[in-house]
């Protein structure tokens, strides 16, 4: 059993983690601005912790085996995480990636090719830049895990593929993962470490 502090525990990705870490009985601290609808639940500790507030997140992170960051990029880049994450003294963080980065078939990055939503673009660009940070990160053991091209509600199969750092797509043409399967694969990686400073990707 690890301890798990998983920031952004309330959001679509970060509520799935939560529910697969409980699952395999690990004990969790789920930190967000406002932890009011996780309710009371038996191995969880909430805290409502403002992440861009470096000494109150360094002090929720504090103890930990593992930090899950599930929030969003573009509201906290990786200058306000890192810091806190080592402060606290943990060595392991995991990371909710974005599709945005990944490569396409002639090594161009998803968020280059010419239909890309506008809408996204700002988020992925940010995206792109926490991944960029990480690999220039020398201290801390990270992985960044991004999901496929559609990141969506949906049953938890347990069956995917995984990938390196080129987009994932079906014999349909389609590249997606659910949330549920995406937090099968990063807890996964949490139990049993195979991408160590590294970026992986999973999709069907």
């Amino acid at each position: 059993m690890s301890k798990i502090a998983i920031i952004g525990a309330t959001g679509r990705a970060g509520s799935q983690l939560l529910e697969e870490a409980l699952r395999r009985g690990h004990s969790v601290t789920a930190i967000a601005r406002d932890t009011a609808k996780i309710g009371h639940r038996a191995g969880v500790v909430s805290k409502n912790v403002d992440v861009l507030d470096s000494a109150a997140l360094q002090n929720a992170l504090a103890g930990h085996d593992v930090v899950i960051s599930a929030a969003h990029f573009a509201t906290v880049p990786a200058s306000a995480l890192l810091g806190p994450v080592k402060q606290a003294g943990v060595k392991r963080l995991l990371v909710v990636g974005g599709a945005g980065s990944l490569l396409l078939p002639d090594d161009t990055r998803v968020i280059d090719s010419a239909g890309f939503p506008p809408e996204y673009k700002t988020e992925a660009s940010a995206g792109a830049a926490f991944l960029d940070a990480l690999r220039q990160e020398q201290e801390l053991d990270w992985t960044f895990l991004s999901p496929s091209a559609e990141f969506v509600e949906g049953e938890r199969s347990g069956t995917f593929r995984v990938g390196q750092d080129h987009l994932l797509v079906s014999a349909e043409g389609r590249s997606w993962i659910t949330f549920a399967d995406y937090a099968i694969a990063l807890i996964d990686e949490v139990e049993t470490p195979k991408h160590s400073r590294q970026r992986f990707t999973v999709g069907y």
